[in-house]
């Protein structure tokens, strides 16, 4: 009996950090930092590459399903003008080509600083980034950009990119990273949501692909594959509310409410962590 409470306890605690991770994710507040954060009020501690893989393919699903008339089109149109060098296909065909270019900043420091960044991060560490990017929240506030999908150019796509490997620290929100920079090099806020979003699909498959072997090596996946279960469903049904509800704030133009909440939690952490 006293196993089977431990159990219960363990999947209602899974539960919750899927549950925060799937809100955190699509929102410019850090989910890696808010997962840290939730573990260690739980009792939980360090979870693991293997589990936020987990938790991660879970919102990549979620992100996938609600874009996945854009990813069609993109991909069609692509094909197509690979195929007939047709004009009408050719932004499309060039926004995937910059997603791609985009991508490769983060995938490749994932890759090479992933064990470096899981080992050196503390609450203080996450504060700090909280800060940073309530910061750059505020400082582009105000900034109202005009270009679309076909405006969009090289330099732009790896400058987001850039800030998509920032947002490898716990505490660097990736959905905020990226956004801010696309609004800061004059993205409309509807086109930084979809570009943002389009980049977060490339890099975390990969990492899904780069973890498989860790989850396959993981010594008690036998005996966590119900609280693991348990958090990815939690995930996947709150990151399509959560993106949901993100992408209206997005049409309202409030990106600076997640900026008084970043230095909110951050004080919070100085003074209780």
């Amino acid at each position: 009996m006293y196993i089977e409470v431990l159990d219960i306890t363990l999947i209602i605690k899974m539960i919750i950090i899927g549950l925060v991770q799937g809100f955190t994710e699509p929102i410019p507040v850090s989910s890696s930092g808010h997962v840290m954060i939730a573990s260690e009020i739980l009792g939980l501690g360090e979870q693991g590459f293997t589990f936020a893989i987990l938790t991660n393919t879970a919102s990549l699903v979620a992100i996938v399903f609600i874009y996945r008339k854009d990813i069609l089109r993109l991909a069609t149109n692509s094909i197509h003008y690979l195929k007939t060098k047709n004009a009408r296909y050719k932004s499309d065909f060039f926004f995937v080509l910059f997603i791609i270019i985009g991508s490769i900043p983060a995938g490749v420091l994932g890759f090479l600083l992933k064990d470096y960044i899981a080992d050196n991060v503390s609450m203080i560490v996450i504060a700090l980034m909280l800060f940073a990017t309530g910061t750059a929240l505020w400082l582009i506030r105000n900034i109202k950009g005009n270009k679309s999908e076909s405006d969009i150019t090289i330099k732009d796509a790896l400058i987001v990119g850039l800030g998509q490997a920032v947002a490898l620290t716990p505490g660097i929100s990736r959905s905020g990273a990226t956004i801010i920079s696309a609004i800061a090099v004059g993205m409309k806020q509807d086109t930084a949501l979809r570009f943002s979003f389009m980049l977060y699909i490339p890099v975390s498959l990969g990492g899904v692909i780069l973890g498989f072997s860790d989850f396959l090596n993981e010594p008690n996946k036998t005996d966590l594959a119900i609280p693991y279960l348990a958090a990815f469903i939690a995930a996947l049904v709150m990151s399509y509310f959560a993106m949901k509800w993100f992408m209206g704030i997005m049409k309202k133009g409030k990106l600076v409410y997640f900026s008084y909440y970043c230095f909110i939690l951050g004080i919070l952490l100085l003074i209780f962590f």
